[in-house]
């Protein structure tokens, strides 16, 4: 830790240029205010008046010694209080500690900020503050981290690291330093271990050689603490933990996947205070605060928003492979595995890799066997008929799945919870037989073939949650809107994500549909899909989406949403104004929908304007289609959270009737005509709670202004423009005060990014400014 924030503070010339003020501080047990000033300002010394001819001179004050504690304070918050400060403060060990600390970092507001090092979550979370700030436990980016790394493992004539290296070193690095988990203290020692001339190969028992070799010795309190925590974790908790080593390296899962998975599986129940869903989310968010589980490409509202995409921390999924293998809970099929080899436990993981001997298959006990996941190539033969306590069955994203498969499947895996065929493209239909699946918890045919749903799907009362349609949303941690011109008819989609409650909060994530990947199939009319009559039997659905209603079916499908009334999450294809009328009477005033999401035809405007009066906990609404009006209800929706619209045009007065909506969090904009070629977002405090601003943009659309006082909490504005825009004036810029990051995308003059990089340059909260590649058409 010392070393890599030492550098930090050193030797990068943005961190200099950026913050005058350096420091880092070691804290001491007990807590002394007296050595603790002491050291402060021995750092800022060194960092801030090198010029100086003694640390000794610094301290002085108008010829006098500040050699009393009172003296020492009041000089540093003088000196702090003048200048953006940048401390790192390790081995903060308690809640105390911190708060006697804080007293003598003086906040300014203008951008100064404070690196909290400890290995206690609930003070991470303490230090936080605020409860939608990111939490970050231990988390150098990885330029920093490559760079200590070679530091420290080149440093011997022993060791085998390059101090220059190459392209090749540094990605072998990166896959070491991976397993370190981005954890300063694991990539010192790791360093230091290589630098002697030892080495540790990737293949290797990597925890193993942490936890045994006593060169390792500094990372014994690491240990001591991981080990007292599974020790004393929960025991609801400890197998949600263990469950994520199914997953490969680096690999990104849906946070839903995951949270199905757990359910499935009786990891999470229903209690009298909550569903199981809600006690799954809280697992999730538990291990997202311990640092278990991270968010690619974070952002600095990722961990407190409900991000669809996460990965495991690499130190803790080597951690919990060396136990899960002990528990003989889960195991891998990797690379070339022997027929002797013992293959046994609950959880089995069918990796890429795996070179699919029939014989080393036919040598697994699959008695005891939970669940099989599989990426890559599907073999036929994966499927045993030894196989049937299986409840979890994911093939997401397999390859060479057919319907014959999926036959097999019903008819040898009667007790599944969760089916997820999400991605595998050769799926045309489900079977008739599918109704057998009578525990069926969870149905992912996302991304599939599969336009129609089988009559018998209404023998699955169990069944809660239907994700389905065949046309592909972009799972992407960092997309935003790609076009803007709305599709024709036959081009219809929708898509929903899951909300929850202000606790788990909106999506930061604002996936789009319309992408290379997302062709429709000939027989799809607009990206849902059939439902067969009888769906309003399925009463413990909560989550259906998307279905077509286009069909003649569709305006009795929709009497029959009526009668699910425990509908959390719903998404609607093909409206238009012979079954407007009964798909308002099914949304208006439901007790529980969540989240909707709706793709209208062309010239439907008016046809939502029935929905009276809209439902109360509506958390997230999507409209997409060819209308010029919102609906009136709109303003309505007090606990409305994330709004996403993708229409024909949108006037000033509904942008000012937006700003009243006190709940909303994420507000997504995309829209082909704007009057009069701009956007103003004005009125005082309005648009109170926003977080993340995320605008679509063509030539049409000339200038972007931000009034006073606007958007007070606004930390991320996404900007996409398309069809090369050659001029986008934003004014305003400077009165979001914590703005923290802007993100540009799309196709667009280069004036465009040399205006946006100059006004945040003079912005006092230096927000960061990230400009994807630039492409040459929408």
């Amino acid at each position: 830790m010392e070393s890599i924030m030492k550098r930090i503070c050193e030797d990068d010339p943005e961190i200099c240029k950026s913050f005058r003020c350096r420091a880092w501080v070691k804290l001491m047990h007990p807590f002394h205010p007296h050595e603790f000033i002491r050291s402060l300002l021995a750092q800022l010394y060194t960092n801030y008046c090198p010029r100086h001819g003694s640390a000794v001179d610094f301290l002085k004050l108008n010829g006098t010694m500040m050699d009393t504690e009172g003296v020492l304070i009041e000089f540093v918050k003088q000196l702090m209080s003048h200048h953006r400060y940048l401390v790192f403060l390790e081995d903060l060990s308690s809640a105390d500690d911190w708060k006697a600390v804080s007293e003598y970092l003086p906040d300014q507001n203008n951008g100064s900020c404070i690196v909290v090092h400890t290995q206690d979550p609930e003070v991470a979370s303490l230090c936080v503050g605020q409860p939608h700030r990111e939490l970050e436990l231990d988390q150098s980016s990885a330029e920093h981290t490559v760079r200590v790394f070679f530091n420290e493992a080149s440093t011997s004539r022993w060791s085998s690291w390059p101090s220059d290296p190459s392209p090749a070193d540094i990605e072998q690095a990166k896959i070491l330093l991976h397993k370190c988990g981005g954890l300063p203290q694991v990539i010192v020692a790791v360093g230091n271990f290589m630098a002697e001339g030892w080495s540790i190969d990737n293949d290797d028992n990597f925890m193993g050689t942490l936890e045994t070799h006593p060169a390792f010795g500094s990372l014994r309190g690491l240990f001591d603490w991981v080990h007292s925590y599974f020790h004393s974790c929960e025991d609801l908790l400890k197998p949600c933990i263990f469950y994520l080593s199914i997953f490969p390296v680096n690999h990104k899962i849906r946070r839903s996947r995951l949270v199905r998975r757990w359910i499935a599986e009786g990891y999470s129940r229903d209690t009298k205070e909550r569903t199981a869903e809600e006690n799954a989310e809280e697992s999730f968010l538990d291990l997202c605060k311990l640092n278990m589980i991270q968010v690619p490409g974070s952002t600095s509202l990722s961990y407190f928003m409900r991000m669809p995409l996460c990965q495991v921390n690499g130190f803790f999924r080597e951690y919990i492979i060396s136990r899960s293998m002990e528990e003989n809970l889960v195991f891998e099929l990797e690379g070339h595995c022997s027929v002797n080899s013992q293959h046994t436990g609950r959880h089995l993981t069918i990796g890429s890799t795996w070179d699919r001997d029939m014989s080393v298959y036919g040598s697994i006990d699959f008695s005891r066997l939970r669940s099989l996941t599989v990426f890559g190539e599907w073999e036929s033969f994966f499927i045993s008929d030894k196989m049937r306590i299986v409840r979890v069955l994911d093939l997401e994203d397999t390859s060479s799945v057919t319907d014959g498969d999926l036959e097999q499947m019903v008819k040898l895996l009667p007790r599944l919870k969760f089916l997820s065929l999400r991605g595998c493209k050769e799926i045309t239909r489900l079977p008739d037989s599918f109704g057998a699946l009578r525990q069926l918890q969870t149905l992912d045919i996302r991304h599939t073939s599969v336009v129609t749903l089988p009559a018998s799907t209404t023998k699955l009362q169990k069944l809660q949650h239907i994700r389905a349609g065949t046309t592909v949303q972009l799972d992407d941690d960092t997309s935003i809107v790609d076009s803007l011109a709305p599709p024709q008819p036959e081009t219809a989609v929708t898509s929903t994500l899951s909300m929850s409650r202000l606790r788990r909060a909106a999506t930061l994530v604002l996936p789009e549909l319309w992408t290379h990947r997302g062709r429709l199939l000939p027989d799809s009319h607009n990206g849902g899909v059939v439902v067969p009559r009888g769906i309003g039997k399925m009463t413990a659905l909560h989550n259906i989406s998307v279905i077509d209603v286009s069909v003649a079916s569709g305006s009795a499908i929709l009497e029959e949403l009526k009668n699910l009334t425990q509908l959390r999450k719903l998404g609607v294809s093909g409206v238009k104004r012979e079954n407007c009328k009964e798909l308002c009477c099914a949304i208006s005033d439901h007790a529980h929908l969540e989240s909707l999401s709706l793709w209208l035809g062309t010239n439907q405007a008016g046809c939502l304007d029935a929905i009276s009066p809209p439902p109360k906990k509506l958390e997230s609404l999507k409209l997409y289609g060819q209308i010029d009006k919102l609906p009136p209800w709109i303003k309505l929706l007090s606990n409305l959270r994330k709004l996403k619209l993708r229409l024909t045009m949108i006037r000033q007065h509904e942008v000012d009737l937006l700003k009243d909506l006190t709940s909303l969090n994420i507000l997504c904009l995309s829209f082909k005509e704007f009057e009069y070629g701009e956007l103003r977002f004005r009125g005082g405090t309005s648009f109170r709670q926003l977080w993340v601003l995320e605008i679509a943009c063509n030539s049409r659309l000339q200038s972007v202004t931000f009034g006073d006082h606007v958007m007070p909490r606004l930390e991320v504005l996404k900007i996409r423009c398309c069809n090369n825009v050659p001029t986008l004036n934003f004014s305003g810029l400077e009165k979001l005060q914590i703005l923290r990051e802007v993100l540009l995308k799309g196709s667009y003059d280069n004036k465009v990014e040399q205006d946006m990089r100059s006004q945040l340059g003079k912005h006092q909260n230096k927000p960061g400014f990230k400009v994807e590649p630039r492409s040459n058409s929408s």
